[in-house]
């Protein structure tokens, strides 16, 4: 016989998760402001090891325009510099032998619209996977009947399953509002 609560604790880390995703992937938009969490995909060759920009230097925001990249190692000048290049990020690094700086030009108003749309997206993306949850929880509710389980139950869990999806849409509205503010501040 199915464990309701089970079932239901297993929809929302599911739900959990797809919010989770969303926010990841929200962090690595660039707004115009500077944010590190831009470089997190980069990946650099130290000593023969594919390793994280953060493993091998220091990654500050000086001011709100500004990343600065500090190797622990000079050796690792050209090898980050030429990662960030070839990278998706889009911005040019000047180095002065100390710091590579990155310079995060402000955003024109149609690059903040395209933005937004893309935040958009990734947030309905996040709506389907949280609904899909949602449905499959209900589907084994329904066929967990003709196993055995009394229908009160089955509807009481289908009611706090739906609870559970709408908080977690609450929670991607809130993050994508709170995103699309950050990208259209100027």
């Amino acid at each position: 016989m199915l464990d309701v609560k089970q079932l239901l604790a297993d929809c929302e880390e599911r739900m959990e998760m797809s919010v989770m995703h969303l926010d990841d992937t929200l962090s690595h938009i660039r707004a115009g402001k500077a944010n590190v969490h831009i470089l997190d995909a980069i990946r650099v060759n130290n000593y023969g090891a594919m390793s994280p920009l953060n493993a091998c230097a220091a990654i500050t925001t000086p001011d709100a325009r500004t990343i600065a990249i500090k190797p622990w190692d000079k050796s690792m000048f050209r090898v980050i510099e030429k990662a960030i290049i070839d990278s998706n990020v889009g911005i040019m690094p000047e180095s002065n032998g100390e710091v590579i700086r990155l310079a995060i030009p402000p955003l024109t108003e149609e690059r903040r619209r395209d933005l937004t749309k893309q935040c958009n997206s990734e947030g309905e993306s996040a709506k389907v996977a949280i609904r899909n949850a949602r449905r499959d929880g209900i589907d084994k509710l329904k066929k967990s009947v003709k196993d055995g389980v009394p229908e009160d139950v089955e509807k009481d869990a289908e009611a706090d399953l739906q609870k559970i999806h709408d908080k977690m849409v609450k929670q991607v509205e809130e993050l994508l509002a709170a995103k699309s503010k950050e990208i259209m501040t100027v």
